[in-house]
């Protein structure tokens, strides 16, 4: 079953885009997405600068 987040605090850095959204104990995370097609990168972090960081250093492969 597929789990259905809401995203909010949606920001885009170059093809990355950074959001928040509660996980299922309640607790805010942040993901980093990067939106090129084929490129799959995308990771959960505790930290909103951490989840930025990724997306300003991130380098497609695609």
């Amino acid at each position: 079953m597929a789990v259905r987040r809401r995203f909010r605090d949606r920001v885009r850095i170059g093809p990355v885009e950074v959001a928040t959204y509660y996980d299922g104990r309640g607790r805010d995370m942040h993901t980093a997405a990067c939106t090129a097609p084929a490129c799959g990168f995308s990771a959960d972090y505790r930290d909103r600068a951490a989840a930025e960081l990724a997306a300003r250093t991130h380098r497609c492969k695609a």
